[in-house]
């Protein structure tokens, strides 16, 4: 049950924020770190409070007729969908079928109903729809799933969206049901805090866990605090800043915008931490909004799009774009950052091309679980705007990520192409340097701080969509193996490999889904970006991928050179440069397209493979640089079951490797380019390729090597055209220093909670000043102070109220001025306890716990088939029922055979047999009573 310190106490000042208080000049050079959300300074009256108040709701029903007309829309869909079929959206009463699979959808859910009931509270059914929605989720033990109970982040989705609900809908739920839902809105936050000490989500920083699970622990937080249970919500509040601000600290290292987890599981973080932002502004002044990683992060939603708008660069665990948004995201950028329309315009501009149906469209479960927070975060006074770039091809290179990408955002059409190229420190350039170079060292102890599971063994890998159609594509979420990326391996060598006689990358992990990047030679792994240029059109990355692969290999360099020549033709070089007594010999090269399957090809002695989109074929070929072509293998790899997706479509490249050196050539085109002649040759410095088009004539002068006498990377000759890319424009490397004062940074912001609370304690008292409950209330809010000084301050108090009670017409507002300044301090014990509680569990969460599953658990829970459950249920009832006929007959036998049986031996066997079976039978009867079958 949970502890009611401060409780029913609303609030007494009128609120008005939200809508048309705060106009921003687009035109202002200085971002406001508040973003213009106004702070309340524990001023509440009563429930909605979390994004806005009871004031603003008028507004918010009439900008759904006006101004958000288009968002309006897509909620009253949603709301309307669950309406016409309750039975597919509702969560079941039974706590064995909610805990099954995984269940984060009736949270999602449930935030988008409330606020179709809020914006439209007159629509028959509607309320009755989401009061039953929420004492289903009530009738719950547990939010968990039952083949997760170490993953809270079910719980986490299920409480935000039951707390927002409450929030919402307060007014409109009964007595019974606002003590019920508060009830149990406390027990899953005090969950949620409780295991903030000793889950990776509450130390391991920059990872999509730790936000979502953080804003269910403060949203529930501040519903309590609404209620007033002052005490523990200012416990878990402290908290969950503590985690959080420590992680913006940090994120200030990555200086790109990007997150290293990919832009799919980037807007599974940005869904919750955009969430934090902004409540932590709205409700203790702590303003984030001129963060140097918000203002570069528009980039990494905008720089990563395919042509279409439909598709996102799907580095690291991912699906065909993105998980949660990203339209509440970018209209989140718009008003509160940027305040130049891109984001709105970026966001019509998705939604316009949204997938219906098919690869890219959105999942049930997490389709409208932002469409809420992108409806108060839309600012129509933003008239959609493309950046000036807009149209054209563009080179963009993500410092911290160690990815370039060329082409994004582009239209759909010919000659619009998409090229991307992967080569960076595991983590991020940020988290491998602040875990190698021993940075924040007050916070930070190594890799266990960090969680690099989604991340792939993918350096030096690339993705290729001429004319926007996928060609070369990455293979989305599946397991941790090299061969699934478009990267190489190498052979042969021992056993010790996951694919003897091939190797992969060090991070490689052969019996885990996540991968491998905390111990021995993987938490060294690293690959580097050491040129991205383009020049009059045409564009030239290299990335240098040696570390990524065991020293035993004993590779010099392992450089690929990606050279885009036309939107629709690249050249991609390998080189190889080998120690001595290198025991490898060949190179494996993979080549993936999840939805379309290769076919061989030949063209004059050269081997090729190629697609099929439409009635347009796509094709590549190779050769090293002794001639040589080797027919590949083309086929399908399914992935293990459980997985998001089912396989890719693979080209399998392998060829020898010579010593000292070698080089191998792919060229890869679309419909609009015919390739005519294909030549490679090469000496100890350079390869000199020509290539020969229906309408060009190319000579490719490549310079390999570290330690090559030209000062250039690479020149190519197009008929009478030179285009240079000289080594000068090469990427450096720039060290970064630690946030200054990093740890008064985040105390200073800490300091912001305490005078909210403390203000929310005196409007609490002021409110019963002169009520029968004055004592009552006063004694319960002093509890965990001296003893003593409480009774005095109780005395005092008392006496006001006495006094008080001669002047009823005094204000509300000078009851509180009245009350005594020292009144004790009801939050120094707690904080106090706090402490301790953190330095008791803080060796224990270092060195004694297990070590926790690296990624999230819903790849493997989330899509689960209903059948799994199912055909277990099945088979228990199938032993069940033989069990039970076992049982009668053996009973029947021992009646009508054994009463007189001769030999007292023979009767203890039998009775030995029943016994067992009776407890076989028990065991069954438990087992399917759990199973409901």
């Amino acid at each position: 049950m949970m502890r009611t310190y401060t409780r029913g106490a609303p609030t007494v000042f009128f609120i008005s924020v939200l809508w048309a208080t705060v106009t921003v000049d687009p035109a202002l050079a200085e971002i406001d770190p508040s973003g213009g959300i106004p702070f309340l300074g524990g001023n509440y009256d009563g429930h909605p409070m979390l994004y806005f108040g009871q004031a603003d709701v008028e507004d918010l029903q009439r900008a759904a007729a006006q101004t958000h007309q288009g968002i309006a829309g897509r909620i009253r869909e949603a709301g309307e969908a669950m309406l016409e079929h309750p039975e597919e959206y509702l969560p079941p009463w039974s706590p064995a079928e909610f805990s099954a699979r995984w269940n984060e959808v009736y949270g999602n859910n449930l935030g988008v109903l409330s606020m179709f009931c809020l914006l439209y509270p007159h629509r028959a059914g509607a309320l009755d729809l989401v009061k039953d929605y929420m004492e289903r989720m009530a009738a719950q033990p547990s939010w968990l799933v039952k083949d997760a109970p170490w993953d809270e982040v079910p719980m986490a989705h299920s409480l935000v969206g039951f707390a927002t609900a409450y929030d919402f809908l307060y007014e409109y739920l009964s007595k019974r049901q606002q003590e019920r839902f508060l009830q149990v809105i406390g027990n899953a936050t005090r969950y949620m805090y409780e295991k903030s000490y000793n889950r990776g989500w509450g130390f391991q920083y920059l990872h999509n866990h730790q936000p979502t699970n953080c804003v269910a622990l403060l949203t529930g937080s501040l519903v309590l605090m609404t209620q007033g249970y002052l005490q523990e919500a200012y416990l878990w509040t402290k908290q969950v800043l503590d985690i959080m601000e420590k992680s913006l600290v940090l994120l200030q290292d990555v200086t790109d915008g990007s997150l290293n987890e990919g832009v799919a599981y980037g807007t599974y973080t940005t869904r919750s931490l955009f969430q934090y932002m902004f409540l932590v502004q709205r409700h203790f002044a702590i303003g984030h909004f001129d963060h140097p990683w918000l203002l570069k992060h528009f980039a990494f939603l905008y720089r990563t799009l395919l042509p279409g708008f439909q598709r996102s660069v799907a580095i690291a665990d991912s699906n065909y774009n993105w998980f949660y948004g990203p339209e509440s995201q970018l209209v989140f950028l718009d008003r509160y950052v940027m305040r130049n329309g891109s984001g709105n315009w970026l966001a019509s501009m998705i939604q316009k091309n949204r997938v219906v149906d098919g690869p890219g469209q959105p999942s049930k479960g997490q389709r409208w679980c932002t469409l809420h927070t992108e409806f108060l975060w839309y600012d129509p006074r933003l008239k959609p705007t493309p950046p000036p770039d807009y149209g054209t091809s563009r080179l963009h290179y993500f410092e911290d990520w160690g990815v370039a990408t060329y082409g994004s955002a582009l239209l759909a059409k010919p000659n619009q192409s998409f090229l991307s190229f992967k080569s960076g420190k595991l983590g991020g350039r940020a988290i491998f340097d602040i875990v190698h170079k021993n940075k924040y060292k007050e916070w930070i102890k190594g890799w266990r701080n960090f969680n690099a599971g989604h991340e792939h063994p993918d350096q030096n890998s690339f993705t290729f969509a001429p004319n926007g159609v996928p060609f070369i594509t990455e293979a989305l979420y599946g397991p941790k193996f090299t061969f699934v990326n478009n990267a190489a391996m190498f052979g042969p060598v021992g056993s010790e490999s996951c694919f003897a006689p091939w190797v992969g990358q060090l991070t490689e992990a052969c019996n885990s889904k996540w991968l491998k990047y905390k111990l021995g030679p993987a938490a060294d792994c690293h690959g580097r970006l050491e040129a991205a240029l383009e020049r009059q059109g045409m564009v030239f990355i290299r990335g240098e991928g040696k570390t990524a692969y065991s020293e035993q290999l004993k590779i010099q360099s392992f450089q690929r050179n990606l050279l885009l020549l036309h939107p629709q033709l690249l050249v991609l070089v390998d080189y190889v440069l080998l120690e001595k007594d290198s025991p490898i010999q060949t190179m494996s090269s993979f080549f993936h397209n999840t939805e379309q399957p290769f076919k061989d090809i030949k063209m004059d002695g050269i081997h090729g493979a190629f697609i099929k989109q439409d009635k347009d074929a796509y094709k590549m070929f190779w050769m090293d640089d002794m001639g040589r072509s080797e027919k590949a293998v083309v086929g399908y790899r399914g992935y293990p079951r459980g997985y998001l997706y089912n396989g890719s479509n693979y080209v399998n490249v392998t060829m020898p490797l010579r010593n000292p050196h070698s080089r191998v050539a792919y060229i890869l085109f679309g419909p609009g380019v015919q390739v005519q002649s294909f030549k490679m040759r090469g000496d100890a410095e350079r390869v000199n390729i020509d290539l020969t088009t229906k309408e060009h004539t190319y000579t490719i002068y490549l310079v390999t090597g570290d330690k090559a006498s030209k000062p250039l990377f690479a020149m190519v000759l197009d008929n009478k055209k030179k285009i240079v890319f000289e080594k000068a424009a090469g990427l450096k490397d720039v060290e970064l220093g630690e946030v200054e004062e990093y740890v008064n940074v985040v105390e200073d912001n800490l300091q912001h909670v305490k005078p909210v609370f403390q203000h929310l304690e005196r409007h609490i008292l002021a409110r019963v000043l002169n009520t029968d409950s004055f004592r009552k209330t006063a004694e319960r809010l002093l509890q965990f102070s001296d003893k003593k000084k409480t009774e005095d301050a109780v005395e005092k108090m008392f006496a006001l109220t006495k006094k008080q009670g001669k002047d009823r017409l005094g204000k509300k507002g000078n009851l509180v001025e009245k009350l005594p300044d020292s009144l004790p301090d009801i939050f120094s014990a707690i904080e106090g306890s706090e402490k301790k509680e953190r330095q008791r569990t803080m060796k224990r969460v270092y060195e004694e716990l297990p070590e926790e599953g690296d990624g999230d658990s819903r790849v493997f829970v989330d899509y689960s088939r209903s059948e799994d459950v199912s055909s277990t249920t099945s088979y228990i009832r199938i032993f069940l029922i033989l069990n039970i006929a076992t049982f009668v007959l053996l009973l029947a036998v021992l009646l009508t055979r054994f009463q007189r049986a001769q030999s007292l031996h023979t009767q203890r066997c039998f009775y030995c047999v029943l016994l067992i079976d009776s407890f076989i039978l028990l065991c069954l009867y438990s087992s399917c009573s759990q199973a409901q079958c």
